[in-house]
């Protein structure tokens, strides 16, 4: 069974600017959750706390909870470090480390976190290009520097970094917002086969991607989940009036 998170009373601030006011919200094990809402909503300050990463930025301090696996991620005792290759992230922009190659960039976290040989790096590398849906077209040039790939296989090599540590979550933050349609496809094609193996939540702000790839949606309006649900019943019988008039386009 994979497992989901669950997020209680969360809040979050940038120095005195209270971003998230008490979310709650369950993120379910082996499927995708989308977070929908107008550009400053607070969506992609919520996907950063969820591994940890909000209290990197300068001023950024979070409150409440977040467990996985029967453990509060914010506990005392908890290494933000650890929880960060628990909870993979994919970022808006393809980010590849330039100086290195397409092969150093798909372990690059794996030399963090353990201590393989040049055979168990090639290994791993190569499952997670395969589960990036990209080892078919780099095979021959692993030895390429990672910014001769286009846009969307730099995006889907970020991908690959980001399974190659294993992950339980993958969390992606507007991963297509950069990339042509054709990128876009592939990219929500690989959504559906994660799934299987992750539990994944998205960022988006097109809202046809997370009516497509989405298995549930929660809509978020000035710092707060307004609702959430089934991804269907969200788009054709949201509850909250605030919902519906984002998703008609009356406002965001």
């Amino acid at each position: 069974m994979l497992h989901g998170m669950k997020v209680r009373d969360l809040n979050a601030w940038y120095n005195d600017n209270h971003v998230l006011k008490n979310i709650n919200l369950h993120l379910m094990g082996g499927k995708i959750t989308a977070l929908i809402g107008p550009s400053g909503c607070g969506k992609s300050t919520f996907i950063r706390c969820l591994n940890r990463m909000h209290e990197v930025i300068r001023g950024g301090r979070v409150r409440g909870e977040v467990w996985l696996e029967g453990e509060n991620i914010y506990g005392r005792r908890v290494d933000a470090v650890m929880i960060r290759r628990r909870i993979g992230m994919v970022f808006q922009k393809p980010n590849p480390f330039p100086t290195m190659s397409i092969l150093e960039n798909a372990v690059s976290g794996v030399c963090l976190h353990e201590s393989l040989n040049t055979n168990g790096l090639a290994e791993r590398a190569e499952e997670a290009l395969r589960q990036a849906a990209l080892w078919e077209e780099v095979k021959y040039r692993l030895d390429d520097p990672a910014v001769s790939l286009s846009g969307g296989q730099q995006q889907r090599l970020c991908i690959a970094r980001a399974l190659a540590v294993k992950p339980e979550v993958l969390l992606m933050d507007e991963p297509c917002s950069a990339l042509d349609p054709a990128s876009t496809l592939r990219i929500e094609e690989l959504m559906a086969e994660l799934k299987k193996t992750y539990t994944v939540i998205i960022v988006t702000h097109n809202m046809q991607q997370a009516a497509r790839v989405a298995d549930h949606t929660a809509f978020v309006y000035q710092g707060e989940v307004v609702e959430d649900g089934p991804t269907s019943e969200i788009f054709t019988a949201p509850k909250d009036p605030r919902t519906e008039g984002y998703i008609t386009g009356r406002f965001g």
